[in-house]
């Protein structure tokens, strides 16, 4: 999956991108990129639980 490092009002930002012409990237700052670290493992459980 393609990323793009990126900047919002002077703070950086990552987008994850489904390819590269994805119009509608998921796009997070540090705070988000945080939280999601610190619950990775509910993520994953989330993923597997719901996932196809």
């Amino acid at each position: 999956m393609p990323t793009k490092i990126g900047e919002y009002k002077g703070h950086a930002t990552i987008s994850l991108l489904k390819d590269e012409n994805d119009k509608l990237p998921f796009t997070f700052g540090l705070t988000k990129a945080k939280l999601i670290l610190e619950n990775i493992d509910a993520v994953k459980e989330f993923v597997e639980k719901n996932g196809k």
